[in-house]
């Protein structure tokens, strides 16, 4: 069990990405970091909670566990449910939703039967209103005639970091995107370039990185909407994350010059576009830039919605046509769900674990210095 100064936190990741997350969240001093199927495990209190929140850079989710008890049956849920110390965490005047899953282990199965008798007991213990659109959730999980609750602290996705005005087609999400820049070695210290950048999620990412920008900076979060959250901590915590200056450049092009203004204006509200440049450019007019070597890395179209495969066979070829004869000293990174493509490139690629994206299992293929 925890206490109200030390919980178990519980940060959400895709399944594959476990080991990544564990490596930034003890890099950022969270600890001990256990990397567990769909996750890491850390320990702290609030304070560690917002941190998680405004500083990881792949953890889609923040869950804090508050607490449990065992139930046999509904009659005791309900009792022990009445008897649970709500007002320390919940506000009477934010409405919540309850989230229940249950197991054949637990005598208590039928979700939704649970859901009403803890939704019940808020309600009339603590008056706060239930309601099925209530951007704050509680998570009630039943194992072994246990019920454990954890509170989503995030609300929206922490992909969605406040900032991105514009994006394509099946965008790659932040989250995703910096646990493959990490996977790739990168930690802020050499250029990035992304030759068919889309939004510019990877281009962006890696400039934030390099400037130590916050990812949750400009967001706001459920957590504001407990009884223990303190405004003037929080804002402190924020204030404390000052930008530092890097001399790396940022990277991207694309064919497409409606990706480019949309990239170019992402950039800007980021507040990284000084350190990034976009081009117009086509993969076989591609040149390397000026500078230190660094990481090429791409989301390139994968077909797996399309019917003739035969054009992304030529365009991949192509792109390691260009990137063997250009970009020699550079390493590369691909992120595909088709390993015929990876290799139509060429390149000496090693590919990574699949890890879901946009309803598809993708892997990252990467390659040393060309």
């Amino acid at each position: 069990m925890t206490t109200a100064s030390n919980f178990d936190i519980f940060l959400i990741c895709p399944p594959g990405l476990e080991p990544l997350l564990a490596a930034e969240a003890k890099e950022s001093g969270f600890a001990p970091a256990k990397a567990v199927s769909g996750g890491v495990e850390v320990q702290g209190g609030w304070p560690e909670v917002w941190r998680a929140n405004l500083m990881l850079r792949g953890a889609v989710r923040v869950l804090v566990r508050i607490g449990g008890f065992r139930a046999f049956h509904l009659a005791q849920l309900d009792k022990r449910a009445r008897k649970f110390p709500w007002a320390e965490f919940l506000r009477p005047d934010v409405p919540l939703r309850v989230e229940v899953t249950t197991n054949k282990r637990s005598k208590i199965y039928h979700a939704k039967a649970a859901s009403e008798r803890i939704e019940r007991a808020i309600s009339e213990e603590l008056g706060a209103p239930i309601s099925k659109e209530a951007a704050l959730v509680l998570k009630a999980r039943f194992d072994d005639n246990l019920v454990t609750f954890s509170l989503d602290t995030s609300g929206e996705s922490l992909h969605k970091r406040g900032f991105k005005p514009a994006v394509n087609k099946a965008p790659m999400r932040e989250t995703l995107a910096a646990m493959f820049l990490r996977d790739c070695g990168y930690d802020g210290s050499f250029p990035v370039l992304d030759p068919m950048c889309g939004s510019g999620t990877f281009v962006i990412e890696a400039a934030e990185r390099a400037l130590g920008l916050a990812p949750g900076r400009t967001r706001s979060f459920s957590f504001e909407n407990l009884a223990s959250f303190d405004p003037e901590v929080w804002d402190e915590m924020r204030a404390g994350v000052t930008p530092k200056p890097t001399d790396q450049r940022f990277y991207g092009s694309d064919r497409d010059q409606g990706a480019i203004t949309m990239s170019q204006r992402n950039a800007e509200a980021a507040g990284v576009s000084e350190i990034t440049d976009f081009a117009c450019t086509p993969i076989t007019a591609l040149k390397a830039p000026e500078g230190p070597k660094g990481l090429v890395i791409i989301n390139p179209p994968y077909g797996a919605r399309i019917g003739n495969k035969k054009p992304l066979y030529a365009l991949h070829a192509a792109l390691g046509t260009t990137l063997k004869a250009e970009f020699k000293g550079w390493r590369v990174g691909l992120i595909t769900s088709e390993a015929g493509l990876a290799k139509t490139t060429g390149l000496p690629f090693k590919a990574g674990p699949y890890v879901p994206h946009g309803g598809l299992k993708v892997r990252l293929y990467q390659c040393d210095a060309l």
